[in-house]
């Protein structure tokens, strides 16, 4: 069951013969079902998915793309698809879903074994996912957009490790590398703010996890910091987040063209804490919607002119 399969149509896989006896199946945590919505009418046209920590940042990213694609006015109000539950927020504009994730793998993969359910009962095809955020780069200037090669551990390994039944179960990181390319290029083009493709180094916690100093604790010194640090870089580690490796390892599972694209806030070789200002900050923020945004109309366009 660990294998990447791909079914007729390179429809999303699941892998999980116990779906087959379920009359419904509850997808609690967006409070939508197969019993009470229609979700191939709802999700059926879906070929992009792209994901982030806030509700915010989702829905905004959602009026940019309205935007970007003049589908639909973008002042006009976007409802919260998952506006029965308060745990994540889900959007779409035509073929374009954006869903929250929370922050951390374990709220990441709740909603991801939730939103792969809903792909594949809604039998899209052809789906790319991508996730967009934020990131402390290391040693790149602040403002730079990293398009992850593969996303690695806190010990440099590309491997996320779940604990299933008692057992240390080891999964795959890889992510499509060809979209990374597309990714790139798509950035050169655009000509607007750096964009690289390294490592990401996925920890469980933002602060010890990610050798900061500023935390409620810390047992190590400055030098210890910046060894580590040092060594992450010589491993290929341009930035660090918190959810890339569930999310790769997801993905890749149920034969989803993934990619995961964030820009670094700050350089942790120079510091832990965030002190530039709001508005610069927010600027930062929107590369990734940015470079995304034009990445899928690229691909739409190319689809309308019948390649």
């Amino acid at each position: 069951l660990e294998a990447v399969g791909r079914q007729s149509e390179n429809r999303v896989c699941v892998h999980n013969p116990h779906l087959d006896t379920l009359k419904d199946d509850i997808l609690y945590h967006f409070s939508l079902g197969t019993g009470t919505h229609d979700l191939p009418a709802m999700f059926g046209d879906v070929k992009f998915v792209c994901v982030g920590g806030s509700p915010w940042r989702m829905k905004s990213f959602t009026e940019y793309i309205a935007a970007e694609l003049s589908m639909e006015d973008p002042k006009s109000e976007y409802p919260n698809i998952c506006a029965g539950t308060d745990r994540y927020a889900m959007y779409k504009i035509g073929p374009v879903l954006s869903v929250s994730h929370g922050m951390g793998i374990p709220s990441i993969a709740i909603m991801l074994h939730e939103l792969i359910k809903l792909l594949h009962h809604a039998r899209c095809t052809d789906v790319t996912i991508i996730r967009i955020g934020t990131s402390g780069g290391i040693g790149l200037d602040p403002g730079t957009v990293v398009v992850t090669k593969q996303s690695v551990d806190a010990t440099f390994l590309p491997k996320f490790e779940q604990v299933i039944l008692g057992r240390t179960v080891v999964r795959n990181t890889d992510l499509d590398q060809s979209l990374a390319e597309e990714l790139l290029q798509c950035s050169k083009e655009l000509n607007q703010f750096e964009t690289v493709i390294g490592n990401t180094m996925c920890t469980l916690d933002f602060y010890e996890g990610q050798a900061r100093l500023d935390g409620a604790f810390c047992s190590y010194t400055e030098k210890d910091k910046q060894d580590y640090l040092s060594k992450a870089k010589d491993a290929g580690v341009c930035n660090i987040e918190m959810e890339s490796s569930a999310f790769a390892a997801m993905c890749k599972l149920s034969g989803l063209r993934a990619a995961v694209v964030c820009v670094t806030l700050l350089d942790r070789l120079k510091g832990d804490q965030l002190s530039s200002s709001h508005e610069l900050l927010h600027s930062y923020g929107q590369r990734p919607q940015i470079l995304v945004g034009y990445y899928i109309q690229k691909q739409l366009k190319t689809k309308a002119a019948g390649k």
